[in-house]
């Protein structure tokens, strides 16, 4: 198993160890977790384009000790003015991919410049030059990207502009060949100039517009002009005695903190062996509770009442846990949801802190490249319901529900753990397997991230909910969770589908120990 970097005074965690290298130049350089962590953003957006880029959105929590408490940035775009019911009159479904796909505005640029106006040291362009240097340059195609290239080939191929870049010639570019995008570091030095006005009033939002437009898509320069993400509260609960953050809807982090609360009802670290099938049996109910909740409210707050209050106290998760059968699996549904996303996490000798999560939504987004841009846009808004009464119906200028959810755990109220992945349904899944080996089980973040995982839930095309569990979880285990009503499905070993998930731990001496998913392309930084 692997094992945790010796602590160190400052920590790098992200899905690519290239980004994980922009960040600890930036620390060098004398720039602060945020400066690390926009580095860190921008160059996922190049080197793992398959996952996010500056088409997509993103979330973050934050920590610095002079504020000394823990703050939330809901980078989402909500959908734009045209972006109605009517617009999609006769279909059942907003598209999933193509320009009618692309209902809201990106909101990831707007997020650095949040961070970076607020508590950075460096300047746009020092933060970018990395993801400039990548884009421009090249790097070398990770596996990860060479797998999705492949399971996508033909919408690729078939997507204008798009093949051109990510399926050049025709073919699938190899594992470890040069990977470059000029239009994409074109985009990136524009940024570094002009900063987030160049993205949603300039020459950039003009570009992606003028092409959605003549492909039918609806978003304009108003809609664009329009966009600001927000500083919010975060949500917050407690578990084992520690606090625990999450951004608050239309993020669907609520659910992480109403699965510790059931959980809370169970005497885990005493009763019940790690790994065992009353463990994954438990985490699984719980999280069926929680999602049941999650897609009868989850939606923007402006637009709908979600009684948060209710949904996060103990009372309620004590009258939930009556449900839990110990012996059965209930009978559960929730909606397939894109999960292709990277989260990164940083923390500096300040003890400045950062959780971020981004993403297209499905892998490579909507598919569409937008003109000369090199900028990949999300699909995001296509989870929006065109059924009138459904709770996420579309509607204009709405935030859709949203899968990304950064967490953070507070001792003593200064920063303990930092953790998220990637992974649609599965981030609050994986999410509380790791807090939990952590927090019940005394692992190390290493040994959380690469101990084996699950994944419940149904993907697109499946007829039914499965449980999805990798081939190390021992078999007399999957066994009992089939006999238990489970729909077990094997995975390989350290299988991408459970996500790709990675931990930063303070201890109480100050120092950070990271882990980072074996399942990705990731590193560990410290200094």
């Amino acid at each position: 198993m692997h094992k945790s970097m010796i602590g160190t005074e400052t920590m790098v965690v992200s899905p690519h160890a290239l980004a994980s290298a922009a960040g600890a130049a930036m620390l060098q350089r004398g720039g602060n977790a945020f400066d690390a962590a926009v580095a860190v953003s921008a160059c996922l957006a190049v080197v793992y384009p398959h996952m996010t880029g500056l088409g997509g959105d993103s979330f973050w929590l934050s920590y610095t000790p002079s504020e000394g408490r823990v703050r939330a940035y809901n980078g989402s775009g909500r959908s734009g003015r045209n972006a109605t019911r009517a617009a999609f009159e006769g279909e059942t479904a907003i598209p999933a991919r193509g320009p009618r796909s692309v209902v809201t505005v990106p909101g990831m640029v707007d997020a650095w410049a949040a961070m970076l106006d607020r508590y950075g040291r460096l300047s746009f362009g020092e933060a970018l030059e990395p993801a400039i240097r990548y884009a421009t340059g090249g790097f070398p195609l990770s596996g990860d990207q060479y797998e999705n290239t492949a399971a996508r080939f033909a919408l690729l191929s078939a997507a204008p502009v798009t093949k051109d870049i990510y399926a050049p010639g025709g073919r699938v570019p190899p594992k470890g060949s040069r990977f470059v995008q000029r239009e994409l570091g074109d985009s990136l030095r524009v940024l570094a100039q002009g900063g987030r006005d160049a993205f949603y009033g300039g020459s950039i939002a003009q570009e992606i517009v003028a092409y959605l437009q003549r492909n039918g898509g609806l978003l304009t320069l108003d809609d664009f002009a329009d966009h600001r993400g927000d500083w919010v509260e975060p949500l917050s609960g407690t578990y084992r005695g520690y606090d625990v953050y999450q951004a608050p809807p239309n993020s669907q982090g609520f659910t992480g903190i109403m699965t510790l609360n059931l959980l809370e009802r169970f005497d885990l670290a005493g009763a019940v062996e790690e790994g065992s099938f009353e463990y994954y049996h438990l985490l699984v109910e719980a999280l069926k509770l929680s999602f049941r909740d999650r897609d009868a409210y989850l939606t923007d707050p402006a637009f709908a009442a979600i009684p948060l209050d209710r949904l996060l106290s103990k009372t309620y998760a004590a009258e939930l846990a009556w449900e839990i059968r110990m012996d059965r699996a209930r009978e559960a549904n929730a909606e397939p949801i894109g999960n292709d996303t990277a989260y990164a996490a940083v923390v500096d000798r300040e003890g400045n802190a950062v959780s971020f999560i981004q993403s297209l939504y499905f892998e490579f987004g909507s598919a569409v490249t937008a003109g000369s841009t090199g900028i990949l846009l999300q699909n995001r808004g296509s989870y929006f319901s065109l059924d009138s009464n459904h709770v996420n119906t579309l509607e204009p200028r709405k935030r859709t529900f949203h899968t990304l959810m950064p967490a953070m755990v507070c001792k003593d109220g200064k920063p303990y753990v930092l953790y998220g992945t990637q992974g649609g349904e599965g981030q609050p899944q994986t999410q509380t397997a790791l807090l939990t080996r952590m927090l019940d089980y005394g692992f190390d973040p290493q040994s959380a991230v690469s101990a084996p995982r699950f994944v419940w839930g149904r993907t697109w095309g499946e007829a039914t909910q499965e449980l999805k569990t990798e081939r190390r979880i021992d078999e007399a285990v999957r066994e009992a969770l089939a006999r238990a009503g489970h729909r077990v499905v094997e995975l390989p070993a350290f299988d991408g589908k459970v996500g790709h998930a990675h931990a930063i731990v303070i201890d109480d001496e100050g120092f950070r120990h990271g882990g980072t998913d074996p399942r990705a392309d990731g590193a560990a930084i410290g200094r």
